[in-house]
């Protein structure tokens, strides 16, 4: 492989042009079609195989038509305290609020909360629920402020009046602050880490190129493949890190050949054999990671892990590609200043000498190609020799510190936060808070019962049964009235808990009540199934909690495997998947102690604790294991590339961190700050993934890969690249460390370089 990449890198420099016009090409043929595409759709969440969803999907059947899509807003009225709600002046001014909201183009109806029986029994709260025509991310502004100025009329006739429902969300997300601070500061990190504009520029350049070929893309195929508007999420977030990762890697590489002597077409095949060679197999690991996500058999997700894998396809083609050729367009504006003005003394001797003086000059070139990389020492290179001379103190350090920030992990609870989770400055978490107190925590997350009672010999009488059934259970505090479709065989009900959405008491209620199925089946003759967002969102966390570790396996397995076939070797990817499930645990530990338990919560802005978000731990394993393995790979194959050439294994951890560990590092503080970016929105949930991804790449990064890694090879020694005879025959050689351009005819060709197109290329610079 590095052969082919070798030439691959080679081309791409001396067909710069052709390779730059090819990318254009692509990406304005993938935006017009962008721009001719319908619009994505709004994907409505399904998760197949859980109770929840079966539910749903039977009233849809039987209720056609009834389970319509509009936004909803919940307008709750809380009388002056010391009165109700039900008195004259207040109940006036609810119904002249009431006859407000119905006025609208959007608005299909307005519950009285009078009529609806929609009051407290101590009569200081009522509700009135707007139903609307149109999604809510379809509605307009003229709407939204209709909505608000009628709750207006209500607070100035001295009423609190506060508003809920998905009428509330603009479906806005994140204001876009959080990426432009995370760029901002990718690209303050590339410059202190180049010392160049040019440097830091082009993987920024190369990494936007190619999220833009990939959002287009997807929405190019979004009305053919079924793409909602979120599925490109995670694609742009994973495109942009790793394509500013892959190019930083392959620049990083390119200055490193060019300081050691080597011409610039030379250095750019180099660096895209060997370091694109590590780019080729993290990347691979990446799309494992993301691919895998299909494991958890929610569709939403797998149609995101799938489009972010192509995102980081493409990013992988362009680092391979791309890079070189623009390096062929300015290839000695990458380089440090000193290094520009060292080539820029050469190129005057090249033209002042004559031939004899050239030839000799080739010589010495081709002498120095083959000695060892400059061996200078740096920051990395000193941290290598402190692990390597204390490397149990360090392992056990690391390894006990992240045990013990994942402890907290074991009481991990997972669910859908809601309204509950949002911040008291807003009026959706007053309301939710104000229907908890007038009508009882478990009026926000009521469970619908859908009867199927098709085929009994008593349909109504079935129906009866179940309810009273359900009724007498410990937990419920109300039901309603049954509601029959036209044909009679199928009826829904709500019941009520006496604890809140979250509250692990409500999922021990679903618990039992499914658990009682049997008996109330045979009692009733019919039939039922329990749904409802707060069943719903039990059910979900349940199919996650029991896929997750089905999904760790099948990614971290495949992994170790293409880990096995890049450094041949059985410890080196086994400690890798170890180190990855260590910081990935800490981290979901860190999420515990701060969103569930709330410990320095104030510190992040967090004002209601809660369960974790249910896709977290999937969507933080995936992401997270992506950038691990990047880390591992090219901090590693430096070492692996240094074993093959001859170093004592010890000296090539300290050769690995000498040439990766400023990379590595850089590339880590750029995924921190991008991360970290969102823990400053108001949302709770993008909080808790700022969090988490920041933190995950934090210990990763530092922890695992800076000092775990390092003191477990100098524990092994050479046993850490061993691998069995039969095995080394068995797997195929992709030689990630560049061994045959140092003996093919790569390795000539760096040894007697063309002069004359060492001139031609140090004439365009």
């Amino acid at each position: 492989m590095a052969t082919f990449l070798y030439r691959l890198g080679r081309l791409a420099f001396r067909r710069r042009g052709y390779v730059a016009l090819l990318w254009v090409a692509v990406l304005a043929a993938v935006g017009l079609g962008a721009l001719q595409a319908p619009g994505a759709a709004d994907e409505e969440f399904s998760t197949p195989g859980i109770e929840s969803q079966k539910a749903f999907d039977l009233m849809q059947e039987r209720f056609p038509g009834a389970a319509a899509d509009g936004a909803t807003a919940r307008v709750v009225f809380v009388a002056p305290h010391g009165q109700k709600v039900t008195a004259t002046a207040n109940r006036k001014a609810v119904e002249e609020t009431v006859d407000a909201l119905g006025d609208g183009a959007q608005v299909a109806a307005v519950a009285d909360p009078f009529t609806a029986k929609a009051v407290s029994e101590d009569g200081t709260t009522a509700y009135a629920t707007v139903t609307y025509k149109v999604k809510s991310s379809a509605l307009t502004d003229a709407s939204r402020t209709a909505l608000e100025n009628a709750t207006d009329q209500a607070r100035d006739a001295g009423l609190t009046v506060e508003t809920g429902g998905s009428a509330m969300d603009s479906g806005a997300g994140p204001g876009g602050t959080a990426e432009i601070i995370g760029i901002a500061i990718a690209a303050v990190v590339l410059l202190v880490t180049f010392g160049s504009l040019a440097a830091a520029g082009l993987p920024l350049l190369t990494a936007i190129l190619g999220v833009g070929i990939s959002m287009f893309t997807i929405t190019v195929l979004a009305d053919a493949l079924g793409l909602s508007t979120s599925t490109g999420t995670l694609a742009m977030m994973l495109g942009l890190a790793v394509g500013i990762d892959y190019a930083l890697f392959v620049v990083s590489r390119y200055r490193e050949e060019r300081a050691g002597g080597r011409s610039a077409e030379e250095a750019a095949g180099l660096a895209v054999g060997t370091a694109g060679s590590a780019v080729v197999f993290a990347g691979l690991t990446v799309v494992i990671a993301l691919a895998g996500l299909s494991v958890v058999g929610i569709p939403m997700l797998t149609k995101m892990g799938l489009t972010a894998a192509g995102a980081v396809v493409v990013a992988v083609v362009i680092a391979l590609t791309v890079v070189p050729a623009l390096l062929g367009f300015w290839p000695n504006a990458v380089l440090a200043g000193a290094a520009r003005r060292r080539d820029g003394g050469r190129r005057g001797l090249f033209r002042a000498e004559n031939r004899l003086f050239r030839a000799g000059n080739r010589l010495f070139r081709a002498g120095k190609a083959k000695q060892a990389e400059p061996q200078g020492d740096n920051r990395g290179t000193r941290w290598a020799r402190f692990v390597l001379r204390r490397p149990l103190p360090v392992l056990l350090l690391g390894v006990v510190g992240l045990g013990a920030l994942a402890v907290p992990m074991t009481q991990l609870q997972l669910g859908m936060p809601g309204d509950e989770a949002k911040s008291t400055s807003t009026t959706e978490r007053r309301a939710y808070d104000d229907l908890a107190k007038g009508f009882g925590p478990g009026f926000n997350g009521p469970l619908t019962i859908v009867v199927d009672a098709k085929g009994a010999d008593d349909a109504k009488g079935g129906v009866g049964t179940v309810r009273e059934r359900i009724a007498a259970t410990d937990g419920v505090v109300s039901v309603s009235q049954p509601r029959f479709n036209k044909a009679g065989d199928t009826a829904v009900f709500t019941a009520t808990p006496s604890t809140s959405p979250t509250d692990e008491k409500t999922k021990t209620l679903v618990k039992t009540i499914r658990g009682e199925r049997p008996a109330i089946e045979s009692a009733a003759g019919a039939s039922f199934e329990v749904t409802g967002t707060t069943a719903l969102n039990i059910d979900i966390s349940g199919k996650v909690q029991s896929a997750l570790v089905p999904y760790l396996v099948t990614v971290v397995g495949l992994a170790v495997v293409l880990l096995l076939v890049v450094f041949r070797s059985l410890l080196v990817p086994l400690k890798a998947a170890l180190g990855f499930l260590l910081s990935v645990l800490a981290a979901l530990g860190a999420v515990v102690l701060v969103f569930q338990q709330g410990h320095a919560a104030g510190l992040f802005g967090v004002e209601q604790t809660g369960p974790i978000m249910s896709l977290m731990p999937i969507f933080l394993v995936g992401i997270i294991f992506g950038l691990a393995m990047d880390y591992e790979v090219f901090l590693v194959s430096r070492m692996r590339e240094s074993y093959v050439h001859g170093e004592p294994a010890r000296e090539a951890v300290v050769s690995g961190f000498r040439h990766s560990a400023r990379v590595v590092a850089a590339a880590a503080l750029i995924m921190i700050a991008v991360f970290s970016g969102f823990i400053g929105e108001g949302e709770s949930m993008i909080k808790m993934i700022g969090f988490g991804m920041a933190t995950a790449v934090l210990l990763d990064a530092f922890v695992v890969r800076m000092a775990i890694v390092p003191a477990v090879l100098a524990l092994l020694g050479d046993r850490a690249w061993w691998l069995p005879k039969w095995l080394d025959r068995l797997l195929p050689r992709v030689d990630i460390e560049g061994e045959a351009l140092t003996r093919g005819p790569a390795a000539a060709k760096a040894a007697d370089p063309d002069p004359a197109a060492d001139e031609a290329a140090e004439a365009r610079v």
